[in-house]
């Protein structure tokens, strides 16, 4: 009896996991409680165990509640076993041979990013970028495509203060606040691509595109990197087309369709 009076409460929990993904950000109690319809006590309740276990975060300003750190990560863990790595491989590949510089796709985890596939171009010098690896998001193409794909809201409860910031070294853009995050990905919707020039690795640059999912939801950061110095500006652009034709390609082999974003 005991084990079964848990199921509903079980139940409740993940349709209001299930209800803050599938949202563009977070949301009010009263709402969750009104499109779920359940008691707002019961809502209350769920949230603050939720809240205490990192699957929500609390805005309290805002009022709202939306997905937490250990959300994110259950959605990492799984893009990170199978459906990324074995059919973004061949896509990644593909990509290489078509602009002759390495390529990595990577997810969101927390702040950072942990890339799970890279193909190196043939010659190409070894990167930081590895399988495994993860580095501030901040920081990578891979991110900031990852971070302005998703609700500002929810940027700026990953980024609350001053001491989220790492830097790996002096790099061309410092970025140790929120508003200097936000105008870089400002710049990224509005070029509908992300950049970065020596803050992950100096001579290096990268641009990416994010792969999204069937909500518009940024699943992962597919990008190429390259040595700035023998790269020109117009072959950026070119190699970003290519970067989003990838990421389109690989949104619709996960998902059965390619993702417009906003």
């Amino acid at each position: 009896m005991a084990e079964s009076s848990r199921v509903p409460a079980a139940e409740n929990t993940l349709r209001i996991l299930s209800l803050l993904a599938s949202s563009r950000g977070p949301l009010p109690a009263s709402m969750i409680a009104t499109r779920l319809a359940l008691p707002r006590s019961t809502v209350y309740h769920l949230l603050n165990v939720l809240e205490r276990n990192g699957y929500v975060m609390h805005l309290a300003e805002e009022r709202r509640f939306g997905l937490g750190i250990a959300a994110v990560e259950l959605s990492s863990a799984y893009a990170r076993q199978e459906p990324l790595s074995r059919l973004g491989r061949p896509i990644l590949a593909a990509l290489v041979d078509r602009v002759g510089v390495s390529a990595h796709l990577a997810v969101l985890h927390g702040r950072d990013v942990l890339y799970v596939v890279e193909e190196r171009a043939l010659n190409a010098p070894s990167l930081v970028t590895d399988v495994d690896v993860r580095l501030p998001a901040h920081l990578t193409a891979s991110g900031r495509a990852i971070l302005a794909a998703l609700p500002k809201a929810q940027v700026r409860a990953l980024f609350p203060h001053s001491d989220s910031f790492v830097q790996i070294h002096d790099g061309a853009q410092n970025i140790d606040r929120y508003s200097k995050l936000r105008s870089v990905l400002s710049r990224v919707e509005l070029r509908g691509y992300a950049e970065e020039q020596g803050e992950v690795t100096p001579g290096f640059a990268s641009v990416a595109v994010a792969v999204r999912d069937h909500r518009g939801w940024p699943a992962a950061g597919l990008a190429v990197t390259f040595q700035a110095s023998e790269v020109p500006p117009e072959t950026w652009l070119e190699y970003a087309d290519s970067v989003r034709i990838a990421a389109d390609e690989l949104s619709k082999r996960l998902y059965g369709r390619a993702i417009v974003g906003e």
